[in-house]
């Protein structure tokens, strides 16, 4: 399980961002050696989805941008959705059997952004 910041980097997370740019790169090469082998290899990438971790890294962002917890949901959290809305666990859920589901290798070593439109490729 990846994130948007698979591909995007944010301040106050330096080592959550690079330990999922980390994970393309290694599911990117096990998409090539597992192919012989039928193993198909994905990166599905949330936007933030509203967990007990979220919630702690709400008040600690507010205090740190100087910023209200409201505005640290509204503007840091979700400024860059098209909607306003947290990723649900049922987002990444639907994504994840699409995926598993999928009869052929030609979606192997990609990644999958479920951000309601944070990150779009």
């Amino acid at each position: 399980m990846g994130s948007v910041h698979s591909h995007l980097a944010s301040p106050l997370k330096s080592a959550y961002v690079s330990a999922k740019h980390a994970l393309l790169g290694l599911s990117r090469t096990l998409a090539k050696e597992g192919a012989a082998h039928n193993v198909r290899s994905h990166v599905i990438c949330p936007g933030f989805v509203r967990t007990p971790l979220v919630d702690k890294q709400i008040p600690e962002q507010a205090k740190e941008l100087g910023l209200s917890e409201d505005e640290v949901i509204r503007n840091v959290m979700l400024g860059g959705t098209v909607d306003g809305i947290f990723t649900t666990v049922e987002d990444i859920a639907e994504m994840t059997l699409y995926l598993a589901a999928f009869p052929t290798a030609a979606l192997t070593g990609q990644s999958f952004v479920v951000s309601h439109g944070w990150f779009m490729q």
